[in-house]
Order: C-alpha cells, then structure tokens, then sequence
C-alpha cells in the first residue's frame, strides 16, 4: 500500500519536537522503513521526530533521519517489546 495522510496524527509536541502516531492494517515495517514512505508528510516531519507506528505484523518506534528537499528518510522501526498476559 501507499502512505495514507489519515493515518498520521500528532500525539505530542514540545521545543521543536513532535511525536507522531501512524497506523496501518495493510503495511508492514519493512514497507514503512523506505526511503520515501513519508515523503507526502514532508513538508510536517523534521529531523529527530519520532513516530509511534502500529502496523500490520505488530508496532515500533521509529526516527526521522533526514527530512529535506521533499525526501524523508527513517531508521528502521525499532520493535516494542510484547506483552505477557500471564
């Protein structure tokens, strides 16, 4: 699938950071780690933003690398750890 802009939302911003949400039933980490994924959200995430995602195959946080000329460049997603209902 393709970025959905719907799917972004801020959950915090402070002293020139925002922590973002992205959400989607249909890609995995590995399609949302690309360079160019977030390129439609450009011209909102700056370099050292981080996005809480929740994706198909489970959720991570991951960095803004770069974001400049229209490109937007991520490390790839960082796993949040499961949990144990026992």
């Amino acid at each position: 699938m393709a970025y959905l802009a719907r799917n972004l939302s801020v959950l915090a911003y402070a002293n020139g950071f925002t922590l973002w949400h992205y959400a989607s039933n249909t890609d995995t980490a590995a399609v949302i780690d690309t360079i160019g994924y977030f390129n439609p959200a450009a011209d909102m995430l700056r370099k050292g933003d981080m996005i809480l995602a929740n994706v198909n195959g489970g959720a991570g946080l991951i960095l803004i690398a770069a974001s400049q000329n229209g490109t937007v460049d991520v490390a790839d997603m960082t796993p949040l750890g499961s949990v144990n209902t026992d």
